[in-house]
């Protein structure tokens, strides 16, 4: 009988091979190749899927990069999105999305809530002006 090390010789592994097949890709395929295949990805991965499941992804890897980044790395992407936001976007977006933001947020707190912010807003800003 063959020993087995004999049978295995000249065979790449399954690591290899998807390895070669991967830099054999890369190399006869353009960036609209990939764009094409990760639409479609989008779409079936979206169709076999509910809300909860991106919810749950999404807080997966929200709290992997939290355990991974600092305040500074959140302050800088912050402001790049910002940046990158106010270049594409005119008055009118900001308008529609502070209507929908304060339209769910009406939906979700009562007349306390309100009151509350209202009440550390006032006393932050009298803050502010006692400390200039």
């Amino acid at each position: 009988m063959a020993n087995r090390k004999d049978e295995d010789k000249g065979k790449m592994t399954l690591e290899e091979a998807g390895r070669k097949g991967g830099e054999t890709t890369a190399r006869n395929h353009d960036k609209e190749f990939y764009q094409e295949i990760g639409r479609k990805g989008g779409e079936a991965t979206a169709e076999s899927h509910d809300k909860e499941f991106y919810q749950e992804i999404g807080r997966k890897g929200g709290e992997a990069t939290a355990e991974s980044h600092d305040k500074d790395f959140y302050r800088e992407i912050g402001r790049k999105g910002g940046e990158a936001t106010s270049e594409n976007h005119d008055k009118e977006f900001y308008q529609e999305i502070g209507r929908k933001g304060g339209e769910a947020t009406s939906e979700n707190h009562d007349k306390e809530f309100y009151q509350d912010i209202g009440e550390k807003g006032g006393n932050a800003r009298a803050k502010q002006r006692n400390d200039d």
